[in-house]
């Protein structure tokens, strides 16, 4: 069956509007990146919509399956998903963040956050009971200049503001805390071996460590030191590590799908709740800088300080912090975007 006149003068127009679907990509291409763009180009990609429906429709009927078809339904897709991509706010993605992601994933994670702590608990427990009977072993968990120092009966914390300022105390103290935490959430793609291995580590570290000082009678010198701090920096670690075992978990139990869909999954779910837990251990630092590390503040203050900062991190990570309302739906969230 031949073609029609009508039908070879559109393939020969089809044919002439490849540089035209070009530009149309590369326009594309622009505007899939990043969040601030020229108002001319976003005009310009309504008017490549329509005319990529309508191409695409004519191609669909004159040549369907063949690569200029495909072309032009993956540019349509394309500029479909750009043009109904919802405003940027980032105060508006904060805020979702906050009032109902992280709450629904502690809800989620409720039962792995309980044995995550269990662990570092009984950890801790086992690293004190260790280190209290065969104290020799205390060189396995702390380095010799923290030996020595505890041996000669002074705390290697008391110096601190003598040797740097509380700005320079404190951006390093978040910076190592978020790396055990992030350590704590990648490791756990091992079958959720390496989150036990870095948390138990941690725990015979901290009990190991109290112990020692409490055999020197410095226990409670170093008891007073991470009161303000302790509290928040034991929590946050332990919801990255209930995210960790997350990932391990979806490796080991996909659920009826695949390993790779299950893990994929499990971090687009859970590495948002990282953000939070950077926002709590940023908030421990500076406290640990420009409290814990001041001798000038009593100990009744840094228990105040410690007890209150942790529950107001429990109640944010619970959404007990926030106000109660209706579950936000994808419409109510573009809307919130957009009057941000």
């Amino acid at each position: 069956m031949t073609e029609s006149a009508a039908d070879q003068a559109m393939r020969a127009w089809l044919g002439r509007r490849v540089d035209v679907w070009q530009a149309i990509d590369t326009r594309l291409a622009r505007l899939s990146r990043g969040r601030r763009h020229d108002v001319a180009d976003a005009n310009a990609l309504i008017d490549d919509y329509r005319l990529l429906a309508r191409d695409l429709s004519i191609a669909r009927r004159l040549m369907p399956g063949s690569r200029v078809t495909r072309f032009l339904e993956s540019a349509y897709r394309r500029a479909h998903g750009v043009l109904a991509r919802p405003a940027y706010s980032l105060f508006a993605d904060l805020r979702i963040l906050l009032t109902e992601d992280v709450p629904r994933l502690t809800r989620e994670l409720a039962p792995v956050i309980a044995a995550i702590a269990a662990i570092l608990v009984l950890s801790g427990l086992a690293g004190a009971w260790l280190i209290w009977n065969f104290p020799e072993l205390v060189a396995l968990l702390l380095p010799e200049q923290t030996i020595r120092a505890v041996e000669a009966g002074r705390l290697w914390t008391e110096s601190i503001l003598n040797v740097m300022p509380s700005s320079i105390v404190s951006t390093g103290i978040i910076s190592n805390n978020i790396t055990v935490s992030l350590a704590a959430y990648c490791v756990g793609v091992i079958f959720g071996l390496g989150t036990f291995y870095i948390i138990a580590t941690n725990g015979l570290m901290i009990g190991g460590l109290y112990a020692f000082t409490a055999r020197h009678d410095l226990g409670l010198g170093l008891l007073e030191f991470t009161a303000a701090h302790g509290p928040v920096e034991l929590t946050a670690i332990c919801l990255a590590g209930a995210a960790g075992a997350a990932l391990g978990d979806a490796i080991v139990r996909p659920r009826g799908r695949s390993r790779a869909e299950s893990f994929r999954l499990a971090v687009s779910r859970t590495s948002r709740y990282l953000v939070f837990v950077a926002l709590l251990l940023v908030a421990c630092g500076l406290i640990e800088g420009y409290v814990s590390a001041n001798p000038a503040y009593p100990f009744a203050s840094r228990a105040v300080i410690g007890i209150a900062s942790w529950v107001i991190a429990i109640c944010a990570a619970t959404g007990l912090l926030y106000r109660r309302g209706a579950p936000a739906t994808g419409h109510t969230r573009r809307n919130a975007r957009i009057r941000s």
